[in-house]
């Protein structure tokens, strides 16, 4: 299967790498990246055992080096690519920072955000959900399966 540059699946792809990272560190394999004009301009993975941080999930990560990297806090005109449906506090802060687009591979059905019936997100927010969900979600089962 050929993957075109500055797809979905392409960017979701660099999501996952970004995953891999985080369990090379025996962290929770979820990866972000932000993309603005088809470019990476943050990246993230959880580091939430690394750093003894609670909010140091891969989002907020991928945020905080996108917004230096625009000098702004504002993402309205980006694409935020997660492995995993984005939490309500993740979802809280893209929200903050008006994020154009949230593309998620897959569903978390004990955490995700789209458990609260309220909107969460910014209202001009578009969300594409289950790119690459069978690679993403296998990630994540696997994980919790070796813990157990």
């Amino acid at each position: 299967m050929t993957i075109l540059p500055y797809s979905d699946e392409y960017f979701m792809r660099e999501a996952l790498k970004e995953a891999h990272k985080a369990l090379e560190k025996e962290e929770v394999p979820v990866g972000a990246v932000v993309v603005c004009n088809q470019r990476i301009i943050g990246r993230g993975h959880n580091l939430t055992e690394t750093l003894h941080d609670v909010t140091a999930h891969a989002e907020m990560q991928a945020f905080t080096a996108a917004s230096g990297f625009l000098g702004g806090k504002y993402l309205d005109e980006c694409t935020l690519y997660v492995t995993v449906e984005p939490c309500l506090m993740c979802a809280g802060a893209a929200a903050w920072a008006q994020m154009g687009r949230i593309v998620y591979g897959a569903s978390d059905e004990k955490k995700g955000y789209s458990l609260l019936q309220k909107p969460v997100l910014h209202p001009k927010t578009v969300v594409v959900s289950g790119i690459l969900e069978n690679e993403c979600s296998v990630l994540m089962k696997d994980f919790f399966r070796k813990l157990r």
